[in-house]
């Protein structure tokens, strides 16, 4: 009988960031349990710093429990060396993951294009990665161009070529340029077409599925309360008003009413941060760095090394460093995650490792709802990596590569927690000791 319950169970991944979660965030949970008849939900998070380099406005404890209370079903951390990583690398860690739980059906992710067919055909046509491609892709960077403004030149004239490949080749014939285009002029596309192309890379039987966005794009201000905000505009919102301001904004949306009390003992305890509350320990790591180190951090190539060198006590906090870093080749966005690198000392050939040995090999388990339980089983039987739901316990499972990784993941709270500590006054709590969070 149970083994018909686990067969029947119907699974659908989202890969998060909930930083903050917002209407749309919960409207997505509900058009992805709905459109792909989901019986749970799994949520891959990111966990103490977000991919645009930044730590997570909210712990991740806090957004877990926001995220059971939007119901999802279960939440899992998505290890910080990918969750800092570029699009690819991020992507591919959180694909890897879902993929290695054994039970997840279905990966929906929204999009401003709400059009899988084009997703799998640009991901089928990166793919095949043809030496024209390949070419055209380095010379595209080699002008000066972004990675994503060289793709997609590289990608134009692929197109171009396939009007003469066989369909089996390169099956995405009927798609124009300004399809293509389009889809990759936005961020929310940009990550989709990651996932789809990281699912068609390792085989996976997990589906695609996308769902069109609504409300506010990612950089557009706070409109009216009948339109989703933004996350961005949630935490300019915070940044530049201060508390009140956002409680305020945050009671508009009806969606959000059973989050206000931990939103309420948030902002009144001031356990948030931005970037600039960790600038003193960056600040300290960039001083006691080794001459001509920088090099050796994940990502960080010999541009952006050369410049940090110039600039070691050259910047007054942690935005102020990225804005004199920035240029047209290097986006603040970049520079800051390669900041995070450093900041938690994750070298390149940590990243390499992972990347050569398939990704994600564990699954930390933030929390579940207690209804999920007929899912915990299912994963338990299935999932091909060990689940540490006791962080204490994770060296006991985990091999010494795969250790080194999860401390990694210790660290990035340890780091954010004291950051806390400084502005609240209370005493840090290890990463140890954290119990899982059950509702």
């Amino acid at each position: 009988m149970c083994k018909e319950v686990y067969l029947t169970l119907k699974t659908t991944g989202i890969i998060v960031e909930y930083n903050p979660l917002h209407p749309g965030h919960i409207y997505h949970m509900e058009q992805a349990r709905k459109q792909t008849g989901a019986d749970y939900l799994i949520a891959v998070m990111s966990g103490s710093f977000v991919q645009r380099g930044a730590p997570a406005l909210l712990d991740k404890y806090t957004r877990t429990r926001m995220a059971l209370l939007a119901e999802a079903d279960v939440v899992i951390e998505l290890p910080v060396c990918f969750a800092t990583g570029s699009a690819g690398d991020f992507a591919a860690g959180a694909v890897s993951l879902l993929d290695k739980l054994g039970c997840v059906d279905c990966l929906c992710f929204g999009s401003e294009s709400g059009d899988i067919s084009l997703f799998e055909k640009t991901a089928t046509l990166l793919q095949c990665e043809s030496a024209a491609f390949s070419n055209a892709l380095k010379k595209a960077l080699k002008s000066g161009l972004s990675f994503p403004a060289a793709r997609q030149q590289a990608l134009l004239l692929c197109l171009d070529m396939a009007k003469d490949m066989p369909s089996t080749a390169c099956p995405d014939n009927n798609s124009t340029a300004e399809q293509i285009v389009a889809l990759l002029s936005s961020p929310n596309n940009l990550l989709g077409l990651e996932y789809t192309l990281a699912l068609l890379r390792r085989n996976s039987t997990i589906r695609p599925f996308t769902i069109s966005r609504v409300g506010s794009g990612y950089h557009d201000p706070l409109s009216g309360a009948a339109d989703f905000p933004s996350a961005s505009a949630l935490r300019s919102l915070l940044a530049k008003q201060g508390k009140q301001a956002l409680l305020s904004q945050l009671q508009c949306y009806p969606e959000l009413q059973p989050l206000l009390p931990l939103w309420e003992e948030v902002l009144s305890q001031n356990t948030f941060l931005f970037s600039n509350d960790l600038s003193s320990p960056l600040h300290y790591r960039l001083l006691t760095a080794a001459p001509g180190s920088f090099g050796t951090y994940a990502e960080v190539g010999k541009e952006l090394a050369d410049k940090l060198e110039a600039n070691r006590l050259s910047f007054t906090d942690w935005d102020d460093l990225c804005a004199r870093l920035k240029t047209r080749e290097i986006t603040y966005s970049k520079i800051s995650r390669c900041l995070c690198r450093i900041l938690l000392s994750v070298p390149q050939e940590m990243l390499l490792a992972a990347r050569d040995n398939d990704y994600t090999p564990y699954a930390r388990i933030l929390g579940f709802r207690k209804s999920a339980s007929p899912l915990l089983s299912v994963l338990k039987k299935n999932s091909s990596i060990p689940l540490i739901s006791r962080p204490a316990a994770a060296a006991r499972s985990l091999s010494p590569e795969a250790l080194a990784l999860y401390e990694k993941d210790v660290l990035a709270a340890h780091l954010t927690q004291t950051a806390r500590c400084a502005k609240t006054g209370q005493l840090p709590v290890h990463e140890y000791t954290r119990q899982l969070i059950l509702l």
